[in-house]
Parts: structure tokens; sequence; C-alpha cells
């Protein structure tokens, strides 16, 4: 009997339940569920694992779809410093159940008045910049990510960038208006306005054209280039980037560090080279109690081959003694530690030179080689000092340097202490031809490091980058890619202590 005429003599209820069965039978041929619980069973017969159940559900996990992001939640956190800051959950579907996966968030810095006595305003700008990049990631964002496999690190992350990238000249455009509206709303048009008066001439004093004869022998110092604002919401981009690839390492089952590496060479690598830990050891800069301002941090460089357990332990064992040191000292102008918020102790001085006396001091207490076990580097952050009034660096209280002046004391500096092996921004940018100066004087013994967005000076070594606003994981990846070969091995350390 054909089957079309075998159905038509069935009544309603068992014609109904034959086409279920024929429904079921095609819904599991067609995932072929068949094969796979066959495939199942007889791995588990001749495995004979003792949780049986939980062999069968490894099993068939890993034939289940590659996780999906649902949605996205921000919120607002406090980071180390007591500043409002953004997180970023990652929920993803995974086995039919949406699971929180993980959680990140990312540096922020407004500029270097953050943490100035005028704290409203700052606080409300930050306040402002929060609040836009929760929006950004609840609501756009979210939409935006749903349904993509988090371990596809480079599509987000150029989905992300696009989306930056509309909002800041939406932003560009907005603050363009304003400036326009309030030019053209300040004051009468020009046919209105009176003609400027006349400056009355007046008597040189004989002391005034002999100070304009020594100014015009300085040189001109070069213009400060205006910075880049912040785009308000771009704190959401870097986080959600960073939460991204933590879901993506975690659904994989592997390390962090290997997932981005893996996002370099679209597979992890047999070999990694894990890089050197640097550890700040104190800070002596703006904010420190003395009147020293040019160290922001000097940081410890450990000689390879050691743990992170026990860089950590000989950089507290250091930090002890250097307390131990300052706070029984009775020398002028040497203040009592305090601790920063960062985990670093700040520490007061007079002098450039003290704080490097002090670590090496302190080093030799501790039976530590100061150039062979032990290098140095420091954050000058000399940009921060400039007195554009004055054209030179407020390297301490009360005490100004020009560029070369500034250059004579890191000359200085270098020549007395040869574990002094890298600076990190010395000079402002602008500033090439110290920059230049001091790499040439200096090639084989001190490495000249930058930090920031802008186009380096010409005489920079190496770089110093951070994940912070809309900075994406995959433009870490390929900076560091291009930038590749740029970092100090120890070799290159031995080297310059023999030559030295």
């Amino acid at each position: 009997m054909s089957h079309p005429g075998f159905v038509s003599r069935l009544n309603d209820q068992d014609r109904e339940l034959y086409e279920k069965k024929v429904a079921v039978a095609g819904f599991y041929r067609q995932n072929r569920i068949p094969e796979e619980m066959e495939k199942a069973l007889n791995r588990l017969f001749f495995k004979q694992p003792e949780d049986v159940h939980g062999y069968l559900a490894s099993y068939f996990t890993k034939l289940s779809a590659a996780p999906r992001i649902n949605r996205l939640n921000g919120r607002k956190v406090y980071d180390t410093r007591g500043q409002l800051s953004v997180e970023v959950e990652v929920f993803c579907i995974i086995c039919n159940e949406e699971q929180n996966v993980c959680s990140a968030s990312v540096s922020s810095c407004f500029g270097s008045n953050e943490y100035s006595v005028d704290w409203k305003p700052n606080c409300q700008e930050r306040a402002e910049h929060v609040k836009t990049a929760i929006e950004w990631i609840n609501e756009p964002l979210n939409d935006m990510l749903k349904g993509y496999n988090p371990c596809d690190q480079s599509q987000i992350d150029h989905l992300l960038s696009k989306f930056f990238m509309t909002q800041y000249l939406e932003w560009k455009d907005i603050l363009q208006r304003k400036e326009e509206e309030k030019i053209y709303g300040s004051g009468e048009s020009d046919d209105g306005c009176p003609p400027p008066t006349a400056a009355a001439p007046t008597k040189e004093k004989r002391g005034d054209s002999r100070a304009k004869k020594t100014t015009s022998i300085e040189k001109a110092l070069p213009p400060t280039e205006p910075t880049e604002p912040v785009v308000p919401g771009s704190l959401g981009i870097g986080s959600v980037s960073l939460a991204v690839a933590k879901a993506g390492a975690k659904v994989q089952g592997i390390p962090l560090y290997k997932h981005i590496a893996s996002l370099k060479t679209q597979e992890t690598p047999a070999q990694l080279h894990i890089p050197i830990c640097l550890v700040t050891l104190m800070s002596c800069g703006k904010g420190s109690p003395g009147k020293l301002r040019l160290m922001e941090e000097v940081i410890l460089i450990p000689k390879a081959g050691q743990s992170v357990t026990e860089i950590i332990t000989m950089t507290f064992e250091l930090q002890k003694e250097m307390m131990k040191i300052m706070n029984a000292s009775t020398k002028a102008g040497v203040t009592q530690a305090v601790m920063h918020d960062s985990g670093a102790p700040i520490l007061g001085f007079e002098r450039a030179e003290q704080p490097l006396e002090l670590v090496a001091e302190a080093s030799a207490n501790l039976g530590l080689a100061l150039g062979a076990e032990i290098y140095l580097a420091v954050n000058c952050a000399a940009a921060e000092l400039m007195d554009h009034s004055k054209g030179k660096y407020e390297v301490a209280t009360g005490m100004f340097k020009s560029p070369d002046e500034l250059l004579d004391l890191y000359q200085s500096l270098i020549n007395k202490f040869p574990a002094l092996v890298a600076l990190i921004n010395p000079f402002r940018k602008e500033d090439n031809e110290q920059w230049e100066k001091l790499r040439n004087a200096n090639t084989d013994s001190c490495s000249l490091l930058f930090e920031g967005k802008a186009p380096p000076p010409p005489a920079v070594r190496g770089y110093v980058v951070k994940h912070i606003h809309d900075t994406t994981v995959s433009d870490l990846v390929h900076f560091a890619s291009e930038k590749q070969g740029n970092r100090l091995t120890d070799s290159e350390l031995q080297f310059r202590r023999e030559k030295k």
C-alpha cells in the first residue's frame, strides 16, 4: 500500500501521531543525532569512566554551538584611587543558557589636573564621561554586538572603532558649533567695533634694551601642540574590547595572554617570550611632599630569569629598606615617606640625584648589585613640568631649567648612575633637538622611551603603551606588531653594564 493511501486510512489521532514520528525522525537525521549517540555510547563503553553522565555531558558540550554574546551590562564602579569608572559584564549564550562569562574595566585619565585642588569640575567631568560610557554600553553597543562570537576579537574591535569614530565626529561637530556660537554671540559685528587704540610710544630704558638683547640670544621655545581632549564615553570602548577578549579566552579555556598572542598570528604560538615585570619603586613627582618634581616614577627593572613572585618579594624588601632609611634620616631636605594609592611610597627630595642615591644605598644594604641584578628607569613626565611663561621646566619648586640645562642634568645622572638604563618622556615631544642630543650621547647606555598617542620624536627607542579610553585590544596588538623589537633584553643590559 502506498504511503499516501496508508495515511488516509488512519484516523485523525493516529495520523497526528504518525506525522510527529516522521518529523522527529527527520529532525534527528538532520542533526546527526543517531550517529553522534552511537559514537558517544561506543566511546563510553570502551573508556568506562567513573562519572558516566559527566563523560557524556563533556562529550556533547564539545559538539555544542559556539558561544554567542547575548548582552552587555555596563555599570559604575570605583577604581583603586576611589574615582568613578566603568565596568562591563559580558553575558553569552552557552549550551542554550545565558552565562555571565566575565567583566572588565580599563584605566581612565582626564588630564594632569585631575587631582588638583579644584576637584569639583573634574569630578563632574568624570561623572559625565562615565554616564555616557554606560549609555553606549547598555544601548547601541549591546545591540551591535549581540550574536557575535566573543572569539572574533578583530571583527568586534573593528565595529567598536567604527562606532567610536562616528561618535567622535559628531562630538567634534558639536564643539565646533558651540565655538562658533560663542564667537558670533560675544560682541558686535566688525563694522560696529571701534578701531583699536594705538599704544603711545614709550621711551625704552637702557636696562630693557639689554634684557631684550639677552632674550633674543636664547632660542625660541617650540610651541606645545594642543592635547586632544578625551571624548565623553570613550572609556566604554576600551572596557568592552577588554571584556570581550577575556570572554574569548574563558570560553576557549586558555589564559588571556595566550588568547591575545593568538590574535597576532591567528594561532597560539608554541613558544612565548614573557616580558620582564617592571615595578614602580617610588614616586617623587609633582604630588610629592618635597621640592623635587622631576621624577614621577623611579622604576625597578629586574634581571631576566626571575619569577614574578621573586620580583615582587625583592621589590617589597627594597621598598621596606628605603622607607627605613628615609624615616631614620636626618639629612636636610628629606621628608618622611607616605604611601601612594598605587602601592609605591611617595618620597620627598630636594635634588634629582637623591632618589637614585637612596636606591643605591638600600640595594647595598640588601646585598643587591645595582647595575647587575637590578636596573633602573625613570618616568620624568617632563611635559607636565613646563612653565610656558618662562619657557623652562620646573624640575624642583622654584628651580627652572631650560631644555639644554635639563639635558645636562640627565647626562650627569646617567654618568653618575650606570644602572639608569631608561628615561621615559625626559622632554616635551616638541624638544626634538634635546631628544636627539641625549640619544646620541647615550646610544649604548640609556634608552629614551616615549609615552603618548602623538607621533613620537625621532630619537625615541621604545614606547610605553597604556590600555585607556577608546584603545582596543586589536589596537595594542597592531601597535606591538609594528614596533616589535623595541624592548630591553637582558643581554643588552649586560652589554651596557660592561661597556660602562
